[in-house]
């Protein structure tokens, strides 16, 4: 059962342990990233589920060459080559995220990786954002009636909204959208994640964060600004991948959840209640005290009673109301003025 509902139905954030190339060639890598992962409090570690033939064709025109950038001077299919994770690993990855307790998922790039996850057994999908307007791959992935996870980078609101349209033709209204910027790593100035309110306001779904940006900063805005899921790549130390310059390792990870979460308590309310902590502080407010003896019968003077600390008498908004009342008993030097006094 895939678990991303449940946490949100209880106001909790969904941490999404994103693998990708992270694995750095080597199956044992992957598995030791899902282990430490769901130590760290990830609620799922994913992967992604592509061949080179299935991104790109080889071919050595300039426009399949990459300028700028992380991965400038990479022919696109000799990156997707060396990053992907390779299809007989995935089920003993799934199997490793079964037996550590946490969920598993993969982003299909194409019909036959989706076909692949079907058989796999997988419960959920995500499409990444560079596919978002990929309308055929998401109305396939959406038919097999499993929760859609879709990431928005560079999408206008016009594509973010055929996307889930794609999905709710499909027969398929189980749809996270996640807040992106595409940029490796983001900046924060181009992070807007201001977005993520008027996302969820506009097309009426669950939205959470894929975030790309260096540490918990952008996690921690995130989820105070709604977001539901956050989504970081992770890396053991010393990876060195096709991802690892904007990935954070898993301790690093393991800061951000409590990070979030404790971000998620202090950003609660609107609650006015005090706390049990707060209550035992209401001693300290101030309250009306007799600073001289005041004999029954004495008026209430500016020069007998005062303001002060502790706040034991009667509350400050009665001083006032007692200036040149007649006190009904005798009040001794440090003794609280009280409301009885007002009568």
């Amino acid at each position: 059962m895939f678990h991303i509902f449940d946490k949100i139905q209880n106001n909790q954030v969904y941490f999404i342990a994103e693998m990708s190339a992270n694995h750095g060639g080597s199956l044992e890598n992957a598995l030791e990233i899902v282990r430490q992962s769901a130590r760290a409090g990830a609620d799922c570690v994913k992967i992604q589920t592509y061949t080179a033939d299935s991104m790109t064709i080889d071919c050595d025109n300039p426009c399949f060459h990459i300028k700028g950038g992380l991965w400038d001077g990479y022919k696109l299919y000799d990156l997707y080559e060396k990053a992907s994770t390779p299809y007989s690993w995935q089920k003993r990855i799934k199997e490793e995220c079964e037996r550590c307790g946490v969920d598993f998922l993969s982003t299909p790039f194409d019909f036959a990786g989706v076909d692949f996850l079907e058989e796999l057994g997988a419960e959920a999908y995500k499409i990444a954002s560079f596919e978002l307007t990929d309308l055929p791959l998401i109305s396939y992935a959406a038919s097999k009636r499993k929760p859609m996870i879709l990431s928005c980078g560079m999408g206008s609101p016009e594509e973010i909204g055929e996307a889930v349209n794609a999905c709710y033709q499909a027969g398929n209204r189980q749809v996270v959208l996640l807040k992106c910027c595409s940029e490796y790593p983001a900046d924060w100035k181009d992070m807007n994640l201001g977005n993520i309110p008027d996302m969820k306001q506009r097309f009426g779904v669950n939205v959470g964060l894929s975030d790309h940006s260096e540490g918990s900063l952008g996690a921690v805005v995130g989820a105070v600004l709604g977001a539901c899921v956050i989504e970081k790549h992770v890396k053991l130390p010393e990876t060195i991948s096709a991802d690892s310059d904007f990935s954070m390792e898993i301790a690093e990870f393991a800061r951000m959840v409590e990070d979030v979460k404790n971000a998620k308590l202090i950003a609660k309310g609107p609650d006015y209640s005090l706390s049990e902590k707060e209550k035992s502080s209401l001693v300290f407010r101030r309250s009306v005290f007799a600073v001289k003896d005041i004999q029954e019968g004495e008026r209430f003077t500016r020069e007998n009673i005062r303001i002060i600390r502790p706040g034991v008498g009667a509350a400050p908004k009665y001083y006032e109301i007692l200036m040149g009342k007649t006190a009904k008993r005798k009040i001794g030097y440090g003794e609280p003025v009280a409301e009885k006094d007002l009568q």
